[in-house]
C-alpha cells in the first residue's frame, strides 16, 4: 500500500523565511524520483531548484505559480511505493490536487484526520525535534523518515539531529504530555492538524475530526477561543517571524487586530510597518482634541491613498529595501571622497596584461589594493555588536562587490580576499558575476561580506554617497575613469582621473583613519610601485 509523504519547502539558508514559486517542473500524476527537482523557486537571493527527497508518484501540489510560500509551508504531496496509474484516494480529501495556499485544518495535508493521529503517532517524538523545513511530516513504519537527505546542501531530510524535546505548558484540566500516547488517542487525532498549521505559520480554526470526541474541547476549540479572546489571550497567531513578534511589540501592536497579506493571512513585517505608518500619520494629521469636546475620529477615505502602479517589493526587492533602511537606521554613516590620477595603473594594467598568462581586471587590482589598506587600517573591516557595545575588527577579508543584473542588483562575495592574487581575484570575480547573471548564486555566496567594493564608475557616474551594506562597516565607491586636465609634474597635462569615495561607520572609527585609507588607495592608483613596497 503506498504512503503518502508530505514535503514542505526546506529552509533555503541564511535566515530566508519564503520564496517565491518561478516554475513548477513536475504535475499531479507525475513520477518523481529521489532527488529529482520539482520546483523552482526564487529567494531574493537567488534561482533555486528544490529537490524532492521522495520518490512516487504526485499527488497534490500547493501553491500557484508566482505565488509565496513561508519556509516550513506544505509544497508536494508524494504517494511513495505507488506507480502512475495507482489512484491515491484519499490523499487529497476530495478537493484538488493544486491549492493556492494550504488551510492550516484541512485533511489535505495528511490525508485523513485518522492518517494524521497515526502519522503523529510514529513520529511525534522525532517530528516535533526536526526544525521546520527539514522535508517532511510523514513518517515510515518504523517511525523514522524516509529521503534522500539532499533537498538542499546543509539542510537534509534524512535521520534528524537528536534535539532536546521543549516542554510545553499543559491547559489547567488536561492530561501531561508523556511518554505513553495510548492513554488519549482521541486528543492526538485532534490536535495533530492544529500543531502542523502552528509550525507552518497558518494557525486557523481546526475543527476536530469527531465532535464527540475526548480532545475536541481542549485540542482546536480552546485554540479557537484563544485566537478571538478580546481580553488578550495568548494564542496561536498568523505570524511565524520573531522579528515580526518583536516589531508589534515594541511598538504596542495587537497582531490580533490586523491583517495578513501573507498566504493564509500569514502576517508579514510590511504589514506591521504599513500599520505603524498609518497610525503615525492618522496621529500627525489628527492630534486628538481636547478633553471638553470630543471630536469623532476621521475616517480614512479610499480616495487619500496615492494613484499610480504599485510594484510589491518584495523578493530580492523586498529584501534589499529593508537592508538599505536598517543600514541608514542603524549606522551613523559618513563620506570622504579624492580625485586621483590612474593614468599608471591603467599602463601597469596593459603591461600585466600584455606579458603573458591570465588577464588582470581593473576590478581586481582595485580589490588588491583594498586588502593592502585595509591591513593598514583593519578597523573599517569590522561590526558593531549592538548588545555587547562593541566593535569587532575581523581577521579575514570576504570582500562583496557590486553586480549588476537583469533581476537587479545582487553583492557577491570573495572569500579571503586578502590571500589572493590580482590574478585570482579577477577568475573569482569573473565567475560570481556570470552566476549572478544566470541567477544561479549559492546563499553562501552572497552574505559574510566584512568589505565592499563598488565600481559605479561602469555606469558612467563621476562620485557617489553609497549606502554601506549592513552590518559591514565601510564601503569604497569608484567612479569613472576618463580623461581631464591635471598637474603633472608642475604642468598641466591631460590625464586619466578617477573619483574614489569611501563611506564609513564613524562608530567604529573617525576621520582620521577613514581619510588615511582612502589617501593609500588613492597613492596606489596613482604610483602602484607604493602597493609592492607594502607587500
Amino acid at each position: 500500500m503506498a504512503q503518502v509523504l508530505e514535503f514542505k519547502l526546506p529552509d533555503l539558508g541564511e535566515g530566508l523565511t519564503e520564496a517565491e514559486i518561478v516554475r513548477w517542473l513536475v504535475a499531479v500524476g507525475d513520477v518523481v524520483a529521489i532527488d529529482q527537482p520539482v520546483v523552482e523557486v526564487e529567494t531574493a537571493k537567488a534561482m533555486v531548484e528544490v529537490p524532492c527527497p521522495y520518490g512516487g508518484v504526485v499527488t497534490a501540489r500547493f501553491g500557484e505559480e508566482g505565488s509565496e510560500l513561508p519556509v516550513g509551508a506544505p509544497l508536494l504531496m508524494v504517494a511513495v511505493g505507488a506507480t502512475a496509474g495507482e489512484e491515491a484516494t484519499g490523499t487529497s480529501g476530495g478537493q484538488p490536487a493544486d491549492h493556492a495556499a494550504p488551510a492550516a485544518g484541512s485533511t489535505t495535508a495528511t490525508g485523513s484526520a485518522e492518517a494524521a493521529g497515526a502519522t503523529a503517532d510514529a513520529g511525534r517524538s522525532r517530528s516535533e525535534d526536526v526544525p521546520t523545513g527539514s522535508g517532511s511530516t510523514g513518517s515510515a513504519s518504523d517511525g523514522r523518515t524516509e529521503g534522500s537527505g539532499n533537498v538542499l546542501v546543509g539542510y537534509g531530510t534524512g535521520a534528524p539531529i537528536a534535539r532536546r524535546r521543549r516542554i510545553r505548558p499543559t491547559a489547567p484540566g488536561a492530561a501531561p504530555h508523556g511518554p505513553d500516547r495510548s492513554v488519549a488517542p482521541a486528543r492526538t487525532n485532534a490536535t495533530t492538524p492544529a500543531l502542523t498549521a502552528i509550525r507552518a505559520g497558518t494557525a486557523r480554526s481546526v475543527a476536530p475530526s469527531h465532535p464527540g470526541s475526548q480532545g475536541s474541547t481542549t485540542g482546536s476549540q480552546a485554540m479557537d477561543r484563544d485566537s478571538a479572546d478580546p481580553n488578550g489571550a495568548s494564542g496561536p497567531l498568523p505570524v511565524i517571524s520573531p522579528l515580526v513578534r518583536r516589531l508589534a511589540r515594541d511598538n504596542g501592536l495587537d497582531l490580533r487586530q490586523l491583517p495578513g497579506s501573507g498566504p493564509d493571512g500569514l502576517i508579514l513585517r510590511a504589514d506591521v510597518e504599513y500599520a505603524l505608518r498609518a497610525a503615525s500619520a492618522a496621529t500627525a494629521s489628527n492630534p486628538p482634541a481636547p478633553k471638553l469636546v470630543p471630536q469623532p475620529a476621521p475616517v480614512a477615505s479610499v480616495d487619500s491613498a496615492p494613484r499610480g502602479e504599485r510594484i510589491p517589493l518584495r523578493g530580492l526587492r523586498g529584501v534589499v529595501a529593508d537592508k538599505l533602511s536598517r543600514s541608514r537606521s542603524e549606522i551613523p554613516d559618513a563620506t570622504c571622497w579624492v580625485d586621483a590620477d590612474a593614468t599608471e595603473l591603467m599602463a601597469a594594467r596593459a603591461a600585466m596584461n600584455t606579458a603573458g598568462g591570465p588577464k588582470v581586471s581593473l576590478l581586481a587590482l582595485l580589490a588588491r589594493i583594498c586588502t593592502a589598506a585595509l591591513a593598514r587600517h583593519p578597523e573599517l573591516n569590522s561590526t558593531v555588536d549592538l548588545e555587547a557595545r562593541e566593535v569587532v575588527v575581523l581577521p579575514e577579508v570576504h570582500l562583496g562587490f557590486a553586480a549588476q543584473t537583469e533581476r537587479g542588483l545582487f553583492v557577491p562575495v570573495v572569500r579571503d580576499a586578502h590571500l589572493r592574487s590580482a590574478e585570482s581575484l579577477s577568475t573569482e570575480f569573473a565567475r560570481l558575476t556570470e552566476a549572478a547573471r544566470e541567477g544561479a548564486l549559492t546563499p553562501a555566496e552572497l552574505t559574510g561580506g566584512t568589505f565592499t567594493l563598488n565600481n559605479y564608475g561602469v555606469f558612467g557616474v563621476d562620485g557617489s554617497t553609497p549606502i554601506i551594506n549592513h552590518p559591514e562597516a565601510a564601503m569604497l565607491g569608484v567612479g569613472r575613469i576618463v580623461p581631464k586636465p591635471w598637474v603633472h609634474q608642475g604642468e598641466l597635462a591631460v590625464r586619466q582621473v578617477v573619483q574614489l569615495s569611501l563611506t564609513f561607520d564613524h562608530r567604529v572609527c573617525d576621520g582620521g583613519t577613514a581619510g588615511g585609507f582612502l589617501r593609500y588607495v588613492a597613492d596606489c592608483v596613482e604610483q602602484p610601485a607604493v602597493l609592492l613596497r607594502g607587500l
